[in-house]
């Protein structure tokens, strides 16, 4: 557990370090937040705050995973070392999916940045790879454990492998609608991480336990610019990059059922925007003032710090529940 403590400070400091250096340069490329004119009018004063703020998270994020790396090979544990590419690969490649939607949008200033076909598009050959490589060269298996019951139960592979496509595409969809105000996705997402590091060090899974306190330290390091009013928003690159990193996570514990609960936010944040849609087609009237469920409390008149601090007490508090319930 010392390494490990080493290993989350060493990504903070890295975060906080590499953030002092990132941050101008964004701002003197002018690579600025656009705000949607149909979004809550208190965030068109955030226009112009440089974006894009997930690079920091994936440049801290392969050089600190290089160093584990070429610290457990010359220890001589390659199985560690081996096992943490799988999970550097899914979060910088759902990340790159990302990057190149920001980049277009606001370096290249295309408006409409990825289409949406292209960007499922990348993010599903992402998810197909990491989950062929898991079942196939790292074999570990198509269990996945049930919550409350506390046991496995392995499903057929051709079941398997579109069930964790699927648990990808929807996780990382959830944290990027769950990235809306200012510090509310880095904090929501950086307790699920937390949660489940913890369950692997209940059960033993190092390169998960080493890789859960990179991810842990260089969010609260880029949270430290990235709470309101922020000073950097992480952009696609960040959003989609995270919720990978959750759902890759996830998949290699077995556990993609237990989403459900810790990752609570991420969940209701989409189903108000499914129950909206749904509803506005049905009878042309909204269930909520705006959606996802964030701008709703906003334009109810709650702060966006109140809303960070309730959304992140009650993930804490299902993260508890489901630390229990394993």
């Amino acid at each position: 557990m010392q390494f490990q403590t080493k290993i989350l400070l060493l990504s903070f400091v890295a975060s906080v370090v590499v953030s002092m250096i990132v941050v101008p340069i964004l701002r003197k490329l002018k690579v600025g937040q656009i705000e949607r004119q149909e979004g809550p009018q208190s965030h068109l004063k955030k226009q112009g705050t440089p974006t894009m703020g997930g690079i920091i998270m994936i440049i801290v994020m392969i050089a600190v995973t290089a160093f584990c790396y070429y610290d457990y090979t010359r220890k001589e544990q390659i199985e560690i070392a081996k096992n943490l590419l799988p999970l550097l690969f899914v979060s910088i490649g759902f990340g790159f999916v990302g990057f190149i939607d920001d980049f277009k949008k606001l370096v290249l200033k295309n408006t409409n940045g990825l289409s949406p076909k292209a960007k499922m598009i990348g993010l599903l050959m992402i998810a197909v790879a990491y989950t062929l490589v898991l079942t196939n060269i790292f074999n570990i298996g198509t269990d996945i454990y049930i919550p409350f019951i506390g046991t496995y139960y392995a499903l057929p592979i051709w079941v398997y492998i579109p069930f964790a496509i699927i648990v990808m595409l929807a996780t990382t969809n959830a944290v990027n609608l769950t990235d809306g105000i200012d510090g509310l996705s880095t904090s929501v997402t950086t307790i699920i991480i937390t949660c489940l590091t913890v369950i692997s060090i209940i059960f033993g899974i190092k390169e998960i336990t080493i890789f859960g306190s990179i991810l842990i330290g260089t969010c609260l390091g880029f949270l430290l610019f990235n709470l309101h009013p922020a000073k950097v928003m992480m952009g696609d690159t960040g959003s989609l990059m995270l919720g990978g990193a959750i759902a890759g996570i996830a998949i290699y514990l077995k556990m993609p059922l237990l989403l459900l609960i810790i990752a609570i936010i991420p969940v209701i944040e989409t189903l108000s925007v499914m129950i909206q849609v749904s509803h506005f087609k049905r009878t042309g009237e909204r269930v909520f003032k705006m959606t996802p469920i964030h701008h709703h409390f906003e334009l109810s008149g709650w702060k966006e710090n109140k809303i960070v601090s309730v959304f992140s007490l009650v993930t804490l508090l299902f993260c508890i529940i489901g630390l229990m319930v394993i």
